[in-house]
């Protein structure tokens, strides 16, 4: 059994399209976080608008490093050279003892210690790079992995839906060996 409730009120007034016509209903964004929208038609981030259609030749890059670890790296590698060298002229180094040979490599490893912290804290940002209208653009850049790989696929989708002439469901969701029904 159906019951259906009908409001005490009537609704407020709605514009209502004629029967033979569709209103075109807005595409459903692929991806959507804060800052970050793509949609068949538009990718929109940090409020640049590019339409999908003029986007060409997108590809992956990898940003600089965290300029913070680079200088840290480098001092580090100009001290112990300065060390090194002022060993070298005061002493000889043929009559160091072995926790002298010993405390220097581990001393030596210290730049690639300081290196490796630095990429673990601030790694080095994925950055997606294409044509817009004839110039090279930083599209979208993320220090985040996952970030990235899912703005870049719903980005390439986008792409192909454009291309195929605005389907509504991807390819692969679509199921060409259905058999036909009589």
């Amino acid at each position: 059994m159906q019951t259906t409730r009908y409001p005490a009120r009537s609704p407020a007034a709605q514009t209502v399209a004629p029967a033979g016509t569709a209103s075109p209903k807005p595409a459903a964004p692929l991806y959507q976080q804060p800052g970050i929208v793509v949609t068949p038609d538009w990718f929109i981030v940090g409020g640049r608008r590019f339409p999908v259609g003029e986007l060409r030749h997108l590809h992956t890059a990898r940003g600089p490093a965290h300029q913070l670890t680079v200088r840290s790296v480098t001092v580090t590698a100009i001290v112990l050279a300065a060390i090194g060298i002022t060993l070298g002229m005061t002493t000889e180094l043929n009559h160091l003892s072995a926790q002298a040979y010993l405390a220097l490599t581990a001393v030596a490893f210290v730049p690639f210690l300081v290196a490796t912290i630095g990429h673990r804290l601030r790694p080095r940002a994925y950055e997606l790079w294409g044509e817009f209208r004839g110039m090279s653009v930083l599209l979208f850049s993320s220090d985040e992995e996952r970030q990235y790989g899912q703005v870049t696929r719903a980005l390439l989708r986008a792409q192909e839906a454009y291309r195929l002439g605005g389907l509504a469901e991807p390819l692969v969701s679509m199921n060409i060996w259905r058999m036909p029904s009589n």
